[in-house]
């Protein structure tokens, strides 16, 4: 994909915001000093009055942005993931979602791909914090399309929202004409021997581990699974009857992500087996990303190693 058009969806999160803003009068953004970093400072542009730099102090933030959404707006508060889902947790938790406010939070700089911020930065940890509240929508747009759809379908949805943006620059593979839906996956390749379920900026990656396979005569379905939560059980068990075994592909530990989401469908409705390829529960370190990607294993090569030693192959 060295020719393709590469985005930072963090790029698509601050215009996706921007053209909303032009629509909806409604809408607020919200960061804690890091508008330059997240990209929200492209809707400040547009919309300084509708724009709240909170300073460093994002559980405040996340309680503002409760208490604006209690009034009619919609707001969107931002921050790096480790702060978002990390810092501020209890009252993600207990402001926003116990009672299930409107309030739609873009976290970005998630991943190992945060590179040389190291590991404190590196947030591989909050698929899994953000999944255990109730009533809490969780995504991980694939590139530059999906991610501006996502922010859209997300101003819609009524309810409590965290979506993981990346720093990276990464491939652009959809068309414009691409119709996102929230709790829906998509197929990109098909195939019977094995099915790649990748989210974020591992879909890419499998989708090349999905070509070289079939190269080697392995016939693998990809499959884009942007929302982990609410997770496309219908889509997960199609392909856990009719491939046999699934491989997940994430930028999170293999604890508590989009792996363990399948799992669990497939444990109770399907048994196959299940391979997750993640961060191995260890902390990151500081690096170029794309070096860092793949020493830890998030890369379209060792997609194919793992999934044909899965296959026995």
């Amino acid at each position: 994909m060295a020719d393709v058009k590469k985005i930072a969806t963090r790029d698509s999160y601050g215009n996706a915001l921007k053209a909303l803003g032009a629509e909806h009068e409604n809408l607020v953004v919200l960061d804690a000093d890091l508008a330059g970093a997240t990209k929200t400072g492209t809707f400040q542009k547009a919309f300084p009055e509708r724009h709240f730099d909170c300073g460093i102090a994002e559980a405040n933030m996340i309680n503002v942005a409760a208490g604006l959404s209690t009034m009619g707006f919609v707001p969107f508060a931002a921050t790096f993931a480790m702060f978002a889902a990390g810092r501020a947790y209890e009252m993600v938790r207990n402001t926003i979602g116990y009672p299930h406010l409107n309030v739609k939070i873009g976290a970005t700089h998630g991943g190992i791909s945060v590179g040389e911020d190291g590991a404190s930065h590196q947030c591989c940890e909050d698929f899994a914090l953000m999944r255990t509240i109730p009533g809490m929508t969780v995504m991980c747009p694939s590139d530059d399309v999906e991610a501006r759809k996502m922010v859209k379908a997300a101003y819609e949805h009524v309810g409590p929202v965290y979506i993981r943006f990346g720093r990276a620059a990464t491939p652009v593979f959809h068309a414009e004409d691409y119709d996102f839906q929230i709790g829906k996956g998509e197929v990109l390749q098909d195939g019977t021997d094995v099915a790649i379920i990748a989210t974020g900026i591992m879909v890419p990656e499998a989708i090349e581990a999905g070509k070289a396979l079939a190269e080697q005569g392995i016939s693998a379905r990809v499959i884009n699974m942007a929302t982990i939560k609410p997770l496309d059980e219908e889509l997960v068990l199609k392909a856990a009857k009719e491939c046999g075994k699934i491989v997940t592909v994430e930028e999170h530990n293999i604890i508590g992500g989009l792996g363990e989401a399948v799992c669990g469908v497939v444990s109770e409705k399907c048994p196959v087996p299940v391979k997750r390829i993640g961060v191995n529960d260890e902390f990151g370190h500081s690096g170029p990303a794309a070096a860092l990607l793949k020493q830890f294993g998030l890369c379209a090569d060792n997609i194919v190693k793992v999934t044909k030693e899965f296959l026995g192959k």
